[in-house]
């Protein structure tokens, strides 16, 4: 398996994050909301997946005291279903803990079955739901969270949830 590195996005890897946030996506980012994420918005980071330099993931975040709000997470269609948005994921909340933030959280389609195993499978569980937040299709969206608590707490969480 070719090895995966995570770095933080530069705006030189914008074309392909924009290629891969086009695929992805029915209400895509502009390249100005990445621009303004990595360079003026002081909560915000960014950071990329490569796989022998190319970029095949990417997240966004902010971080708001205790607490990180994922913004924005895609894996390129071509290699999906191969553990990258896990790594990627995985990673960034193993860094959260390590810096003892207790708390994140994400919006996500209620029709997005793949995103949803994920977050679950990451402790994450459903809290509230945001009526017609997708203004391309008036569809909801889930609020979910996470405890960053240990690896215990994490799969405590992780027991029930409702959609």
């Amino acid at each position: 398996m070719p090895s995966l590195t995570i770095d933080r996005m530069r705006p030189a890897d914008l074309d392909e994050v924009m290629a891969i946030e086009r695929a992805s996506f029915s209400m895509p980012w502009s390249r100005s909301a990445f621009l303004y994420e990595m360079e003026r918005n002081r909560a915000a980071r960014c950071y990329v997946v490569r796989e022998e330099g190319r970029v095949v993931g990417y997240l966004c975040l902010w971080e708001v005291a205790d607490e990180l709000h994922i913004t924005n997470i895609a894996v390129h269609p071509e290699v999906r279903r191969r553990g990258i948005g896990r790594l990627l994921l995985g990673t960034v909340l193993d860094e959260a803990r390590r810096r003892g933030l207790r708390l994140v959280g994400l919006e996500v389609r209620p029709s997005n079955a793949g995103a949803l195993r994920l977050y679950e499978s990451f402790g994450f569980r459903v809290v509230g739901r945001r009526r017609g937040y997708y203004y391309d299709t008036g569809e909801d969206a889930l609020v979910m969270q996470a405890e960053l608590g240990s690896e215990e707490d994490r799969q405590r969480a992780a027991g029930g949830n409702r959609r």
